[in-house]
């Protein structure tokens, strides 16, 4: 049932489990657009499939009927009429299911956002499916899935109505890691180095759906310029396409993430609403809430004082397609169907890779973790700005562990070894006592060198407590299981 799969170990025999269960199961499996949320179901229960439908883009209700209708007719080689509402729809489909023997029963209602359509009452058939007939069925899977992140988490998850509590497990499907990127690479004959698919992945994050445009035989450049930088490029227009799929109004959400993708460590919420030019209130509470649901952004506290009962949170931009999108194809003429070729090595892409790396870096805590021998320690990561010196002392990633200790890591991007020269050391120390000053931690500070291939030993690099490399992001965790499966 799960050939052809590249990782999602935890999430198949999460899967495998809930089909071997002897009772009733919801599902909910959603996670950012393109990250195979589909293919994960389809590959694992497709021949278990006793009915599917997926809900049609900008399909009005009559619209999504008929296409219910069909897709019922084709499993039940029956001919029925058209439901003129969504009970009268879920009523056929019982009628159907009570036909279909006593095996296990899996439903499987893809993109089920876009069922939902105004005035559609989607949602109270549903709820009267489910609580009406379904629950009482031990023989009854219902997988739910969709893009619309935020969708799931508001109507089903946090359901307070009819459907509260009634998903009996919810699986977030999360982009690949760079091992896993890596082996799916791997499965497609490209063998690329470690330096290389971290490029790579800075542009594309871990998306299966990007990465399998890549081809064999093609450097990373002309990889590159053929995705995104030709005249007919398969992603080209892949941003505006993937907001508005996912969002109403995509216009502020879009312009959410520009203003973010020009902070390297985040805004609060007064200063997005500032840069925004719109007034606070519930609109921008929605607008941040499904960014981060969706996994463009995630939220993290800014330290203060213990003494400071107020806590500073901070939202972040931490999707790296959205960052190399205002970097580099945001109003980009295409007339260079050569772009990136030409763009490698110089100041633009170094500045960009520099950034893109240090979210690279906070997307793998766990890889960095177990270099540190400390996998099993709970911590807090954030990036840390001074609100005392001038200019503002800025620290890339800061991991707070509790085991009394501060990891403050310095992120540096480069295609050699790294060498700590004389300023750079008084950089450094400088950041360390202002950190120590302004937040008066009760723990030990460790200053952590992350870097691509580590760095040269020299009388300066004896400050630095802990190492951590790009080949070390590739190891194997507890949440990074890649194997194909």
């Amino acid at each position: 049932m799960n050939k052809n799969i590249i990782g999602r170990r935890q999430e198949i025999n999460r899967l495998q489990e809930l089909y071997k269960s002897n009772k009733p199961e919801f599902v909910a499996v959603f996670g950012r657009r393109r990250v195979g949320k589909t293919y994960l179901v389809r590959e694992m229960l497709e021949k278990e499939f006793v009915f599917d439908l997926a809900g049609l883009a900008k399909g009005n209700t009559g619209k999504q009927l008929i296409n219910f209708s069909y897709s019922l007719q084709k499993v039940s080689e029956e001919e029925l009429a058209v439901p003129t509402s969504w009970l009268e729809a879920f009523e056929q489909l019982i009628s159907y299911l009570k036909t279909c023997g006593k095996k296990r029963k899996v439903i499987f209602i893809d993109e089920i956002s876009w069922l939902d359509t105004h005035k559609s009452d989607f949602l109270m058939a549903l709820e009267h499916f489910w609580n009406g007939w379904a629950c009482s069925k031990r023989d009854i899977m219902l997988i739910v899935c969709g893009s619309a992140t935020s969708w799931i988490v508001n109507n089903l998850i946090n359901n307070t109505g009819g459907l509260y509590n009634r998903v009996t497990e919810s699986i977030e499907l999360f982009p690949f890691t760079l091992r896993e990127t890596k082996l799916f690479l791997k499965s497609k004959n490209i063998y690329w180095s470690h330096y290389q698919i971290a490029e790579v992945y800075m542009i594309m994050g871990g998306i299966p759906f990007y990465l399998e445009k890549l081809k064999a035989g093609s450097s990373v450049p002309q990889n590159i310029d053929r995705i995104f930088f030709d005249k007919k490029a398969d992603l080209k227009n892949e941003f505006k396409r993937l907001f508005d799929s996912l969002f109403k109004h995509s216009e502020n959400y879009i312009k959410f993430v520009q203003i973010l993708a020009g902070n390297r460590y985040g805004l609060t919420r007064k200063e997005i609403i500032e840069k925004a030019k719109m007034k606070s209130g519930n609109k921008i509470t929605t607008i941040l809430n499904n960014l981060e649901y969706s996994g463009f952004i995630r939220l993290y506290s800014q330290p203060t004082k213990k003494s400071e009962k107020k806590t500073e949170l901070i939202y972040q931009l931490v999707d790296s397609f959205c960052l190399f999108y205002f970097r580099f194809l945001h109003n980009n003429n295409f007339r260079d169907n050569k772009f990136w070729t030409n763009t490698v090595n110089t100041s633009s892409h170094n500045v960009w890779a520099g950034l893109s790396f240090e979210i690279v870096c906070l997307l793998h805590v766990n890889e960095i973790k177990k270099k540190l021998e400390v996998f099993g320690v709970q911590s807090s990561e954030y990036a840390w700005r001074s609100k005392n010196s001038d200019p503002a002392v800025q620290i890339d990633l800061i991991l707070d562990r509790a085991d009394n200790i501060v990891n403050i890591c310095e992120i540096k991007y480069a295609n050699a070894k790294y060498t700590i020269t004389k300023s750079e050391d008084e950089k450094l120390r400088e950041r360390i006592e202002a950190y120590r000053q302004e937040i008066l931690p009760q723990k030990a500070i460790h200053l952590l060198m992350l870097t691509t291939f580590g760095m040269k030993q020299n009388k300066y690099s004896g400050i630095v407590q802990n190492e951590v490399t790009l080949e070390d992001l590739f190891a194997e965790t507890d949440n990074s299981q890649g194997t194909v499966i």
